[in-house]
């Protein structure tokens, strides 16, 4: 059984690939890379095919996540279908990915930070042109909604092998 996840922000240079890398890199801890598909995308196009933003290669790369290969994309109406878990870096993404899903996927896109026991709901700030910190806080987010959707996921998993 593979799990598909899609991070969705919006030029996809920051907070999508840092949760990509983040994600990738708990799940590889936890012995299930192989057990997700994970990407990002953007719902604004203008930096498709850039890498991740230096300060977000920077952020996580202090914290062991290899995001420096990774590509922005732009999101597609059927990734909508296609991932099983898209999720929204905030409400404007929340909003734009439910108005591209095709009928019987509007419901679909959730609020990433929902995950994140403690934090849930909240939205995950943009850095662009932010400081380091900002990156940083941004990351702390995202790590705290990585370990949410994983804690939930491994539940999915050990039900789908029983």
């Amino acid at each position: 059984m593979t799990i598909r996840i899609l991070f969705v922000s919006t030029g996809g240079i920051c907070r999508a690939p840092m949760a990509v890398g983040a994600l990738r890199t708990i799940a590889s801890c936890a012995g299930l890379a192989d057990s997700f598909e994970i990407e990002g995308a953007a719902t604004y196009e203008g930096h498709t095919d850039q890498p991740p933003s230096p300060l977000a290669i920077e952020a996580a790369g202090r914290r062991g996540y290899a995001i420096g290969d990774l590509k922005a994309r732009p999101l597609a109406t059927n990734d909508l279908a296609h991932f099983d878990y898209p999720l929204a870096m905030d409400r404007t993404h929340l909003a734009a990915m439910r108005g591209l899903a095709p009928s019987g996927f509007t419901d679909r896109p959730q609020m990433f930070m929902w995950y994140a026991s403690a934090r849930g709901g909240r939205d995950v700030q943009d850095p662009f042109g932010g400081t380091k910190e900002d990156f940083e806080r941004a990351l702390d987010l995202i790590e705290a909604g990585c370990a949410g959707l994983l804690r939930r996921l491994q539940t999915a998993l050990i039900g789908a092998r029983e």
